[in-house]
């Protein structure tokens, strides 16, 4: 009776520094996102930088801005339609990734290219640990 009450503690033990884990990283990647896309708002010459911080959705904003394609929200909003039309049942859900992902994708580089840094990057973004680089790249290097 006592091994088991040991184990449960120790599990949750476990489960409790996994957590913690995960929020200190998610707080370490909010953090270094903010000041990246307040950089890259700034080197755009946008007029609000502070946009970043917003949590969620400051990066998309300043992506938004930065690409200066202002018709592109009615795609977003096309994606998130067509994840409710229910006949389509999962295969709404893949068409909705799609189109996001390539909204993704054609922002950032639209957002490269106004940071003078080659488009294609935004392709690379695709590799999560290569977004960080190049994100930390377009908003603090000098060139």
């Amino acid at each position: 009776m006592v091994g088991e009450e040991l184990i449960g503690a120790g599990i949750l033990a476990i489960l409790m520094g996994m957590i913690g884990f995960v929020l200190i990283i998610s707080a370490l990647f909010y953090v270094y996102t903010s000041l990246a896309f307040m950089a890259i708002a700034k080197k755009a010459k946008l007029d609000s930088p502070g946009l970043a911080w917003i949590p969620g959705v400051g990066p998309l904003i300043i992506a938004f801005q930065a690409s200066g394609m202002h018709w592109w929200p009615w795609l977003l909003l096309l994606s998130i339609l067509i994840m409710w039309i229910p006949i389509l049942g999962w295969l709404a859900y893949i068409i909705a990734m799609i189109i996001f992902g390539v909204y993704a994708i054609i922002w950032q580089w639209k957002m490269f290219e106004a940071v003078n840094k080659p488009g294609w990057w935004a392709i690379l973004c695709i590799i999560s640990p290569l977004n960080l680089i190049f994100w930390g790249i377009a908003a603090w290097s000098k060139k």
